[in-house]
């Protein structure tokens, strides 16, 4: 059975996946994406990251990356 993005499973035909959006809307089954396996802890360090980086960065440094990352832009 194919998966959805999510992981979630899916029909493989037209006419599975017709009578399973029906069911759904009908709401004779639920369609819940699944719990995310991510660690909590994790996710949360990765989005401090960035900003800590860049504070602790001179201008003259966050310049310099800024033009190696629009001059690899524009390439």
């Amino acid at each position: 059975m194919p998966r959805g993005p999510k992981g979630e499973k899916r029909p493989a035909d037209v006419i599975g996946a017709a009578v399973m959006v029906g069911r759904i809307a009908t709401g004779e089954i639920d369609e819940k994406p699944p719990a995310s396996t991510k660690n909590a802890a994790a996710v949360e360090l990765g989005s401090k990251g960035g900003k800590a980086r860049a504070a602790s960065m001179t201008a003259k440094k966050r310049k310099e990356i800024a033009k190696k990352a629009a001059k690899a832009r524009w390439k």
